[in-house]
């Protein structure tokens, strides 16, 4: 089976490329698999990817970036929606022109003004996939109206939390739309795992107000009072980078904190910690926390919406604090500090917990979904039916349950040839 993925811009750097080049190098154990990129600006994408899935671009802005149909704005792109400045009518265009000449049995869109392109111009052979990387909430009114209308035209819409697969369904009203929490995917780790002697807490992310950078250094100021030989390593960059400099030399933390700059890949540096820190207002899904768990970290997090409370059980593998309080944030960030067995046994729970966010589980619903999906294309049926269930599964039991209708569903799609459409 031919599965391709649209894509924003592949050569970037940013959470939705890495999970959508985890999946796609997933999925290709078993099937073609090509990531189709809007556009491109550079000769090689940042990350590395698997030589069996094939990456190609529709506009190259190094040399199309003044093309006179580039110059005028999009208008099958969503005008509401966060990237709209970047798209044209020549992204129009040449998406549509993709589409309409596909040779995939599966088109899977990655952000919102994708799905739309996906849900209006994809040919009827076509099974459709939206995948939201944010939530619903978190979209302008205006981008949830069109969303509301083009998204009644997917076979699948996939959230990455239970929460927002609910929101979805509760708000949206898509009859015959199939509504599923598939979580984002992180590989499994090359290095060996962090073993907690470590005197590092490590954060990762975008430097940008929301990520609150700033609360957790101030958080750190207790640790680095009480135990000046800890040290705070925050990775990325952003717009607030140089206010966070400022930050760390008037709290004189200037030997405790480090601004370290951007890394890919991240497993190299999480090992060397023994705390993962997040201080975020608004996280859709988390996938530094599950970055982090992977290596053996238990993390600090706060409770903010989405995805932290569906990836740490507080107490167990992490710390849960509420939004904005620096005061707990120090406090749990002092408790693990001075607990060295405590540390050390929620970083073995940590790794333990997060193996749900291995490849493997998330490939399987990922196929499930796309089997019953092309099941139901067939059978002239809508691909909405018993929903949740899987997801349930990936939440509560962490992927052990494999039952025999789900085994089925993937041997099924296995058998699924391109000239059997």
């Amino acid at each position: 089976m031919k599965i391709s993925f649209l894509l924003h811009n592949g050569y970037g750097i940013g959470g939705t490329i890495t999970t959508t080049f985890n999946l796609a190098q997933a999925l290709a154990e078993r099937h073609e698999v090509e990531i189709v990129s809007v556009l491109r600006h550079r000769e090689l994408p940042n990350f590395a990817l698997d030589p069996r899935v094939s990456l190609r671009p529709l506009v190259d802005l190094r040399h199309e970036k003044e093309h006179p149909l580039h110059l005028r704005p999009a208008k099958v792109f969503p005008a509401a929606e966060y990237r709209h400045g970047q798209y044209s009518e020549l992204t129009d265009r040449r998406i549509g022109e993709h589409l309409a000449q596909t040779d995939a049995d599966v088109v899977i869109g990655t952000r919102p003004g994708l799905n739309v392109h996906l849900a209006l111009q994809a040919p009827q052979h076509v099974v459709r996939v939206g995948q939201e990387h944010l939530t619903l909430d978190n979209h302008p009114p205006r981008l949830r109206t069109a969303l509301r209308r083009a998204y009644r035209r997917l076979d699948v819409l996939t959230t990455v939390t239970q929460a927002d697969a609910a929101a979805y369904r509760r708000k949206m009203r898509l009859p015959g739309v199939r509504v599923e929490a598939l979580p984002n995917s992180v590989p499994d780790p090359a290095l060996p795992a962090a073993d907690g002697t470590a005197k590092v807490v490590v954060a990762a992310g975008r430097l940008v107000p929301v990520k609150r950078y700033d609360l957790l250094i101030e958080a750190f100021a207790p640790v680095a009072a009480d135990f000046p030989d800890w040290q705070l390593r925050i990775y990325g960059k952003g717009e607030e980078h140089d206010r966070l400099g400022q930050l760390i030399h008037r709290l004189g933390l200037y030997d405790n904190v480090f601004l370290m700059g951007a890394a890919a890949p991240m497993e190299a540096e999480w090992v060397k910690g023994s705390i993962g820190a997040a201080a975020s207002n608004f996280e859709p899904f988390g996938m530094t926390i599950v970055e982090a768990m992977r290596c053996g970290l238990p993390v600090v997090s706060t409770d903010c919406p989405y995805g932290p409370g569906e990836i740490i059980e507080d107490g167990v593998d992490g710390r849960l604090v509420p939004v904005g309080d620096r005061d707990a944030m120090a406090a749990a960030l002092l408790d693990l500090v001075r607990d060295d067995e405590r540390r050390r046994r929620m970083g073995r729970r940590a790794m333990e917990n997060a193996r749900r966010f291995a490849p493997g589980p998330v490939v399987e619903q990922a196929e499930r979904l796309i089997g019953e999906a092309i099941q139901a294309r067939r059978a002239g049926r809508p691909v909405a039916a018993e929903r949740g269930g899987m997801g349930r599964t990936l939440v509560s039991q962490g992927f052990a349950a494999r039952d025999t209708a789900y085994a089925a569903a993937s041997r099924a799609l296995h058998t699924v040839r391109r000239g059997q459409r």
